[in-house]
This record gives C-alpha cells, sequence and structure tokens, in this order.
C-alpha cells in the first residue's frame, strides 16, 4: 500500500533528481529567462470514490512541476512534465466498512499563456494506483487490496498570489481498468493547493 509518507518521499525525491541537473549547466536555460521552470506544491483533494453513488472522500496531495521545457518549438512553449501524489484515506461514508485510494502519477502537461494573473493548463497522467477496501460479499473475505496501473486526464487554474507563490484549482477523472468486472472505477474530484515556482512566478509565454 502506499502510504501519504511514501507519496511526500517520491515528491521530494524527484525534486531533488530534477534540481541537480540544472544547478550542473553554467547558464541554465531557464534561468535566462528568470527563473528555473519547477515548481512544488500542496493542498487537499476532495474526490467521488465512485463507491456506491454520491459517495465522497478526502486526502492529501502532492505535485511538482516542470513546465516551459528549453528549446522547444514555439507551438509546443507550453509543454511540461508533472508527478503527482495522492492519498485518499479521510471521511469514510457511513456504510463503508473500508476505503483508501493511493495514487502516484507523472506524464505531460500542457500550460497555456497567462491572462492576468490566471494561467489554464491540462494534463494527461499515468501511474501506479492502490485501493484498500472492505470485504466483498462475492469475494473471499481475504480480498481487501488490489492495485492497478491508473489514468488520469485533467485539468485547471493556476492563480498567481504573490512572487512564486500561486495558488490551484486542479480536476482529475482517474481510470482503474478492469476492477471487479469488466469496467473501470472512476474516482474523479478536485483538489486546491498552493505552489512555489523556484526561481520566481512562471512569465507568460
Amino acid at each position: 500500500m502506499v502510504s501519504l509518507r511514501s507519496l511526500k518521499l517520491l515528491v521530494f525525491a524527484v525534486l531533488i533528481a530534477a534540481t541537480l541537473p540544472l544547478f550542473s549547466q553554467v547558464v541554465p536555460a531557464a534561468s535566462e529567462r528568470g527563473r528555473m521552470p519547477i515548481a512544488f506544491g500542496v493542498g487537499r483533494s476532495d474526490f467521488s470514490i465512485d463507491w456506491g453513488p454520491g459517495r465522497r472522500m478526502s486526502g492529501t496531495t502532492a505535485w511538482l512541476d516542470w513546465t516551459g521545457i528549453p528549446y522547444t518549438p514555439k507551438v509546443l512553449r507550453g509543454l511540461g512534465l508533472d508527478i503527482e501524489g495522492r492519498d485518499i484515506n479521510s471521511g469514510l461514508p457511513a456504510g463503508v466498512p473500508r476505503m483508501r485510494q493511493d495514487t502516484a502519477l507523472g506524464g505531460f502537461s500542457y500550460t497555456s499563456r497567462r491572462f492576468g494573473r490566471v494561467q489554464p493548463y491540462g494534463k494527461y497522467l499515468v501511474g501506479f494506483g492502490s485501493i484498500d477496501f472492505g470485504p466483498l460479499p462475492i469475494a473471499p473475505r481475504t480480498y481487501t487490496h488490489d492495485t492497478r496501473t491508473v489514468y488520469a486526464p485533467g485539468g485547471g487554474l493556476q492563480v498567481q498570489a504573490f512572487r512564486g507563490l500561486s495558488v490551484r484549482a486542479d480536476y482529475e477523472y482517474q481510470f482503474w481498468p478492469r476492477l471487479f468486472g469488466p469496467h473501470s472505477l472512476n474516482p474523479n474530484g478536485f483538489s486546491f493547493g498552493a505552489m512555489y515556482t523556484l526561481g520566481g512566478q512562471p512569465k507568460s509565454w
């Protein structure tokens, strides 16, 4: 099972690994525009767990973005990489004996031009999902945990608050294929948090 501590360690390790090669450059390409294109953030998620009608839970999310990849064509100027960890484990609904959904995802993002302080983005992530649930009536009572490859499109808005600091509102729709039958489990919901960009606020391209 992927714990919240493990997700935090994953994000921290990737942050360090991504930062070192940028520091090793004599003149980093991103710094020529006055900033490093790495941002990290934390927040809270409110998700429909797709386990019965109208059932929602909450949890913690953390993410790491690398936007404005150097030397890309102008049409791809907003292309970036996104790594995200989420732990949905709070607010267990009545009648659900056990539920926890953890994901560790990574993939591509695309950030558009900024409109004033607001900057929209989209993303498509793929990664690991872990789910803990109560015993099922049609399965052995020992079957209370499963894992899947998870696919997750989404998007949202980033709003500049201060130099280097932004707030983010994010929507994500997940596909957990062939869980408990031929259909996908589709947890989905919103995350809200704060993010800090190393080197200052990203410039509008």
